[in-house]
């Protein structure tokens, strides 16, 4: 576990030093959401910005209100990650599981440190694991521990059921970072609620295996999740145009609906360095924020 946190560490490090450098000290603004939330209305004055009009207060016919807001005190973020069978897939200590599991990790040390408090929640096609949201390091560092040590009990994945009950956990506005390889079918309209409610983050976990298979001919390949074996012939054309248009369809359906729902979307790849691409996520972050 020591090893482990030092390398988070190290990880975080070097985020930390390039969010200061390429803009200019912000890096709190990747965990404070919109930093504001919502206090009570007033008439419209010359000069407001029209996308703060509250409309159905305004439709009652007594004038223009506009929503006014205070700043939150305290960011709550929240983990959801996919520890399903599906994620056990690349190089031993790469694989997909290890990844989510790391990026997990240092962005719980990040959020703390900016006094946040991180909460997560494991699933599989069932609840794994939840830990009550927390702050400070002997938080982070439990997190981490409950994480890594974790062994599901379940090998299925049933994404809508597992934000169904995100969403009637998590009262309040907060960030949710989801971490999945998004190998499930049926959760978008969940999703889209949860993008509603929440400063949603997807972070789409992928390995290269998924659309480049080697040709080997006709060998028996194991769903992980339903322990089934199906011979397939891996040299067919038609097998693999099918295999990379499933895998990469998926990530192109899952980047559009992020841009059309406003959720921020990142793919990482198990044998590439996420640390450069998580930065140019929060640099999204941040500019979008400033934007708001």
């Amino acid at each position: 576990m020591r090893a482990l946190v030092k390398k988070l560490r190290n990880y975080q490090i070097q985020i930390r030093k390039a969010i200061n450098n390429q803009m200019q000290g912000d890096f709190h603004s990747v965990f404070k959401g919109s930093g504001l939330e919502f206090d009570d209305v007033r008439a419209y004055q010359y000069g407001d910005d029209v996308r703060s009009i509250n409309w159905n207060v305004s439709a009652k016919g007594h004038g223009t209100f506009v929503k006014t807001y205070k700043e939150e005190k305290e960011q709550l973020v929240f983990f959801i990650l996919d520890v399903s069978a599906s994620q056990d897939i690349g190089n031993p200590g790469q694989q997909k599981i290890d990844i989510a599991r790391e990026i997990c990790g240092v962005l719980s040390l990040s959020a703390v440190e900016q006094q946040s408090q991180v909460g997560l929640i494991c699933f599989s096609d069932m609840k794994e694991k939840y830990v009550k949201p927390g702050k400070g390091d002997k938080h982070a560092f439990r997190l981490i521990t409950e994480l890594f040590s974790l062994k599901p009990k379940s090998l299925k994945t049933d994404i809508a059921k597992t934000i169904l009950y995100a969403l009637n956990l998590i009262k309040r506005k907060s960030v949710v970072i989801m971490i999945s390889d998004f190998i499930d079918d049926g959760y978008e309209h969940n999703l889209r609620a949860m993008a509603s409610r929440h400063d949603l983050v997807v972070i789409h976990i992928s390995d290269k295996r998924e659309t480049q298979l080697p040709r080997l001919g006709i060998v028996p390949l194991l769903d992980k999740e339903s322990k089934k074996t199906i011979w397939t012939n891996t040299s067919s054309p038609q097998f693999r145009r099918g295999l990379k248009e499933t895998f990469e369809g998926n990530a192109s359906r899952m980047e559009i609906f992020c841009r059309k729902h406003q959720a921020n979307y990142v793919n990482i790849y198990t044998d590439e360095d996420y640390v450069p691409k998580l930065i140019k996520l929060f640099r999204v972050r941040n500019k979008s924020r400033k934007i708001a």
